[in-house]
């Protein structure tokens, strides 16, 4: 089980931190995209559970254990993202936020927004970027927060879908499943 957890969340973190930084790096800011990547890599939470299912327990499992299978695959998920992105942070001289505020005093301009108002923005954007970049920990949270919640929504519909050993079984002569 344990192997299915490293194997499956290393590839998983690997998957959606590679396309974020890819989009980062080409100045997309999209939350609809970024969690669209996340949740495309993390949908190997449900192949890692019905491996799992089918290797190792016959081609049924329970809802328990599907569940903690996709936890431990989202947790290990997340901490190969976490861990990418403040390699990625480093190698880019923590310059992540000034594009992002940049983009986002460019929307601002576009709107239409006076010069007070995109005074402020740029003043709030900056003391945000000025705690991100000092505080380590309050980093690791925010990339936490982009990455778990989704790996928990991708573990319980997996874990309920695949609890059902009539979903998706096993084929004549594929022992895992897949």
């Amino acid at each position: 089980m344990y192997r299915n957890i490293l194997v499956y969340g290393a590839i998983a973190g690997a998957i959606a931190i590679g396309a974020m930084t890819v989009n980062v790096s080409n100045g997309i800011h999209s939350l609809l995209v970024g969690y669209l990547v996340l949740f495309v890599a993390l949908s190997l939470i449900f192949v890692g559970i019905k491996r799992y299912r089918y290797v190792e327990l016959g081609g049924v499992i329970r809802f328990g254990t599907a569940s903690a299978i996709g936890l431990g695959i989202a947790v290990v998920a997340s901490i190969v993202y976490v861990i990418c992105w403040e390699l990625y942070l480093w190698s880019t001289d923590f310059s992540f936020f000034e594009h992002f505020n940049a983009a986002q005093i460019e929307e601002k301009r576009a709107a239409g927004a006076s010069a007070a108002e995109i005074a402020q923005a740029s003043r709030e954007l900056a003391e945000i970027a000025d705690s991100y970049n000092n505080n380590l920990l309050l980093r690791i949270g925010f990339t936490l927060a982009e990455v778990l919640p989704v790996g928990l929504v991708v573990t319980l519909i997996s874990a309920a879908l695949l609890r059902n050993s009539n979903f998706l079984p096993a084929r004549g002569g594929d022992k895992a499943g897949l």
